[in-house]
């Protein structure tokens, strides 16, 4: 993987541990231990995890608040022949981390970019939550600020995939509170903190139950936190909520009534039939 004028280097992608160093691959090793550049969230952090297996690959800082500087020296290293591996502090590359900018202008220079797959925070939690993992949406970090963050989780409110987000020890109670209150607070959830470390914890429940159990226990507050929601029951296809009977109600006094169902299963997503047999009933009691 050394230097070529033959060819373009190739930039990896490489996913390093979670937390319990043994966690990488003898693969990630080979990769860190040959290129001619290790690209690092925090070369202070990456520095010492080369030092653990005995690699002195040199670093190279590349944060999110640097990326975009030195994205172009990057790729004309790359383009140059030089091989370059992109690690975060932590798990997977680009999930939730810095590397989309340096991964898209590579490729766009005909960079050939390869994954090393490995350790990430978001599947370790997917694989031990006990919640159904066909359908999931991660959503990373919510919003900082409560207000931002009650109108996201309001806009979540119906999706029915299960729900992952990542989560800091000085947020994690009034995420959960907030949880609680716009999603349900018997909406079944994991949390997983400090995965694959000497602390790890999974804890299971309701979210009224996970935020109990965290404030009647702070050290359960401390750590990185995955948080595993179960998705919203699925709406009975049969059942009209008031605000779409209220509508229904309104357009009937303009409408026939085939019309004002046909409206209200456009703009709702309910059945025309079932609001048709509905629109016969309000009709009935005028």
């Amino acid at each position: 993987m050394s230097m070529s004028d033959n060819r373009p280097g190739v930039l990896y992608i490489v996913a390093t541990p979670i937390g319990n160093l043994q966690d990488i691959s003898a693969r990630a090793l080979d990769v860190l231990k040959t290129v001619s550049l290790v690209a690092a969230e925090d070369t202070r952090h990456s520095r010492k995890l080369l030092a653990h297996y005995g690699i002195g690959t040199a670093l190279k800082s590349v944060h999110e608040h640097n990326e975009r500087d030195v994205t172009d020296r990057l790729v004309r290293q790359l383009t140059a022949g030089a091989d370059i591996a992109l690690v975060s502090d932590a798990g997977t590359p680009l999930i939730s981390d810095p590397g989309y900018h340096l991964v898209r202008t590579a490729r766009q220079a005909g960079i050939r970019v390869v994954p090393v797959p490995g350790p990430s925070a978001l599947i370790a939690a997917l694989s031990v939550a006990g919640l159904p993992t066909d359908r999931f949406v991660f959503e990373g970090f919510l919003p900082a600020k409560q207000a931002a963050r009650r109108q996201h989780l309001l806009g979540l409110a119906t999706e029915a995939a299960t729900l992952v987000f990542y989560e800091s020890s000085h947020r994690i109670v009034a995420c959960l509170a907030d949880m609680a209150d716009c999603l349900g607070d018997q909406r079944e959830a994991t949390l997983a903190r400090e995965l694959t470390k000497t602390f790890e914890t999974v804890l299971t429940g309701s979210l009224d139950g996970l935020l109990e159990q965290l404030q009647a226990d702070s050290h359960q507050q401390k750590g990185e936190f995955v948080v595993i929601v179960q998705g919203a029951a699925p709406r009975d296809p049969a059942a009209i909520d008031a605000a779409s009977e209220q509508v229904l109600a309104v357009l009937l006094s303009e409408l026939p009534l085939k019309q004002a169902a046909t409206l209200v299963a456009r703009i709702t997503g309910l059945s025309k039939n079932v609001l048709y047999e509905q629109g016969l009933k309000l009709k009935n009691k005028v």
